[in-house]
Parts: structure tokens; C-alpha cells; sequence
């Protein structure tokens, strides 16, 4: 039984990591310009869209695990 378990935190650390390193690599280095003075409130702004949006499909996939190893844990 704790097996299922221990799989859904495993699940859970393996997506926070890549998580992790994709912000690191493909969102940190982006910058807009061509706005002036609002450069760098442009550039926040579209890494926290782009941010909240990763982490809403993270969140979805980890409910979609967790419901999935919950329910073969309950039909035993």
C-alpha cells in the first residue's frame, strides 16, 4: 500500500526538478525590449505568466497521479 504512495512524492519531486530547470533554462534567459522605461516591469511580467502557467500544468498532472494511485489503491 505504501508503495503508490511513495511513487506519487517521487512523482511529485521528478516534475518540481524539472520544474526547476526548465524556468533556469528556456525563462530566465528571456528578455523583451522595445518598451523604454517599462523593459524590465515587460520582461517580470511575461516570466510570471509564463511561470503560473508551468505551474498550473504541474499541478494539473499531479492531481491526474494522485487521483489514478488513489484509485487502484482503493479497488484493492
Amino acid at each position: 500500500m505504501s508503495l503508490p504512495i511513495f511513487s506519487f512524492i517521487f512523482a511529485m519531486w521528478v516534475l518540481i526538478i524539472i520544474g526547476g530547470g526548465l524556468m533556469v533554462l528556456f525563462i530566465g534567459p528571456l528578455s523583451f525590449s522595445g518598451f523604454g522605461e517599462l523593459d524590465p516591469l515587460v520582461n517580470s511580467g511575461v516570466k510570471v505568466i509564463i511561470a503560473m502557467i508551468l505551474i498550473f500544468i504541474w499541478v494539473f498532472v499531479l492531481l491526474k497521479i494522485k487521483n489514478w494511485i488513489f484509485r487502484k489503491i482503493t479497488k484493492t
